[in-house]
């Protein structure tokens, strides 16, 4: 047997529900028009290196550079 035409919300095709996304923190990192962290020397100026315990790293061409250690 068929299901009766109509139903429920849930069982309707159509448009979903908008959700809202997170805006992007890249902006937290300027401050006055200057940055406070590293960009990456390859991917050029927009992409930050991560700071680590013994390195600074891209995330998006795996660029590294190892830090001495401070004793």
């Amino acid at each position: 047997m068929a299901k009766a035409k109509g139903g429920s919300k849930k069982d309707r095709k159509g448009k979903k529900p908008h959700k809202n996304k997170k805006t992007s923190k890249k902006y937290s990192h300027y401050e006055n028009g200057k940055t406070n962290k590293k960009h990456c020397p390859r991917c050029g100026p927009g992409t930050f290196l991560a700071d680590n315990k013994n390195r600074i790293y891209c995330g998006k061409c795996h660029y590294t550079e190892f830090t001495e250690k401070k004793e």
